[in-house]
């Protein structure tokens, strides 16, 4: 080209982030048709075909898609520099968006808001909770809160909750005269509650670690559930084993609701990541934010 146009490129990264040219349009303000005229004039300056269109979707080429991954960053870079003047004023403000799963929202994240949120009335915060590993930068966020473990290479990492562990726990209801669990083999033998991940499709295989030795066991039982909260409640009504994190079921075992098995296989792990992409720039909203995760 000869002369860049820069809301042409706006206008194609925001159909090729939203795969539909009615929700590109409202987000950019402009009308469907004056889009598509936008976009093909693009390719046309360019000669090359950027979108493939049909009757219910629209999807990048391979050039469509080279194209955005080397432009997504760039502009992301200039959003992030365009709202960093926002600390020029006496107030913090703007919308933070985060993605979490339900344990960490509830556990860390909002306490750390319930503080924050009241001095900054300005700060606006989405929280979106997900147990899938978000890709933040395609999805828009600002970051994100995961384990240590699970978080993409070349992300900052701030490390925002203590070590965690799990617990195997049943009920004294079910427990009653069926077989001792000695070791984390014995779960063969018992009805066993499944958590399953539904970004991966797998169930989640119990973690055990004593003496350097690590045992993963695949247990098998009646009941599968994509959420902490079930698989706690039906432990809590007599249907089987669970394995969940600690802090979950500590106020359940104190109170003999249920009763811990295993204890001496499951020990501590890194905890909660504050996760996001490596720029020079954030708002200031953003800042005090990760600034109030860090204290947790």
């Amino acid at each position: 080209m000869t002369r860049t146009n820069y809301n042409d490129l706006l206008a194609f990264l925001a159909v090729a982030r939203e795969r539909n040219f009615t929700r590109a349009a409202a987000q950019l303000g402009v009308s469907q048709s004056a889009l598509s005229h936008t976009l093909r004039a693009l390719e046309a300056r360019l000669g090359l075909r950027l979108l493939t269109r049909t009757t219910r979707s629209v999807m990048p080429t391979e050039a469509g898609e080279r194209l955005f991954r080397q432009l997504s960053p760039n502009y992301a870079d200039i959003d992030a520099s365009i709202a960093a003047l926002g600390d020029l004023r006496d107030r913090a403000a703007g919308t933070v968006r985060i993605t979490a799963n339900e344990h960490s929202a509830s556990t860390i994240l909002w306490p750390a808001l319930r503080t924050l949120l009241p001095r900054y009335p300005d700060i606006h915060v989405e929280v979106v909770t997900d147990s899938a590993l978000t890709d933040i930068v395609a999805e828009r966020f600002d970051a994100g809160i995961r384990l240590g473990e699970q978080v993409a290479k070349g992300m900052i990492a701030v490390p925002i909750g203590p070590p965690m562990r799990m617990a195997v726990v049943g009920a004294p209801s079910y427990l009653g005269e069926r077989p001792a669990v000695r070791t984390p083999r014995d779960l063969t033998s018992h009805d066993c509650i499944n958590l399953r991940f539904l970004t991966l499709g797998n169930l989640y295989a119990w973690e055990f670690e004593r003496d350097g030795h690590a045992l993963n066991v695949r247990v098998e039982g009646r009941l599968t559930f994509n959420n902490p909260r079930q698989v706690r409640e039906a432990a809590l009504d007599g249907f089987g084993l669970a394995c969940l994190p600690e802090d979950v079921v500590r106020a359940d075992i104190k109170a003999r609701r249920l009763r811990r098995l295993l204890s001496d296989w499951c020990p501590p792990f890194p905890g909660y990541h504050l996760y996001y992409p490596s720029r020079r720039q954030h708002p200031r909203a953003f800042a005090l934010l990760v600034e109030a995760l860090r204290r947790r």
